[in-house]
């Protein structure tokens, strides 16, 4: 039985205990009919308490169980989501800033990489550049999807926005972030705290041809959007790389109207 109603009948009893002490020794009738109105009174708040607490805790165990069934529906959909979509893993440590954390997961932002063969050979000249600037994911135009920095790590992919788009975006919190290998972008470009909320996907495209994005690249990014939702339990807000740096070139005009729908129905048809 819960502790508080232990205490609550303890003290009932005391109550009423009390009551008759002192109907036993008092002669005036009247005292012994406000006695008996203050012990009904007691017990009925009493009775009010305990039932409350009960309704309370039926409640509390009722959450819990919900909990549960959300938990274990997550999970299940996240092992899904994994089986569907394959992953290479070529996880670099020096693309890693600091801690993310699920619970600091806000954004998608998507990226082209403006030219590259495929993503091993993008991972590589981000390597040879020794900015310490990477995405997490990068998608090759045949769907190929390769990994280079942990969903719960900062990176730097989103690098700095315009002056006042950490309150816009409610990305203030940069303290996470070791800012290794920074470097100022211009005056008006001052905020940085996109790369501490948000995971990073580059598409390999060069957007400077006018080249469309295949087909088995869209679908698997349209997977891999659908496995980071279900990783963390909830739907992060897309966005491209523009958006947060309005000089960016990324997304290129041929991914406009696909932009469209990833945020509106989070795939690209």
């Amino acid at each position: 039985m819960n502790k508080k109603i232990i205490s609550l009948l303890i003290i009932a009893i005391i109550i009423v205990g009390t009551g008759f002490v002192f109907l036993y020794t008092h002669d005036e009738p009247q005292a012994d009919g406000n006695a008996v109105k203050l012990v009904n009174k007691a017990a009925g708040d009493i009775r009010k308490e305990v039932l409350a607490e009960k309704e309370r805790m039926l409640i509390e165990k009722e959450k819990a169980r919900e909990k549960k069934e959300r938990e274990k529906r997550e999970k299940a959909e996240a092992e899904k989501a994994k089986k569907d979509i394959a992953i290479e893993q070529n996880i670099v440590e020096e693309f890693i800033h600091g801690d993310k954390g699920k619970e600091y997961q806000k954004y998608i932002v998507l990226h082209d990489t403006e030219g590259g063969s495929d993503a091993y050979n993008i991972i590589q000249s981000w390597v040879n550049q020794g900015k310490k600037v990477a995405s997490h994911f990068i998608i090759s135009k045949d769907g190929t999807i390769v990994q280079c920095v942990p969903m719960d790590k900062i990176a730097h992919h989103a690098g700095f926005g315009n002056n006042g788009h950490n309150e816009k975006y409610g990305v203030t919190d940069e303290s996470r972030d070791d800012r290794a290998g920074t470097e100022s972008v211009g005056a008006d470009y001052s905020d940085y705290g996109m790369n501490s909320y948000s995971i990073g996907i580059e598409m390999l495209h060069n957007g400077s041809s006018g080249e469309e994005y295949p087909e088995a690249q869209l679908e698997a990014l349209d997977k891999l959007i659908a496995y980071i939702d279900n990783y963390y339990g909830n739907e992060s807000t897309i966005i491209d790389h523009k958006m947060w740096r309005t000089s960016n070139s990324d997304t290129s005009s041929e991914f406009a109207g696909y932009l469209q729908n990833y945020m509106s129905k989070r795939r690209h048809e």
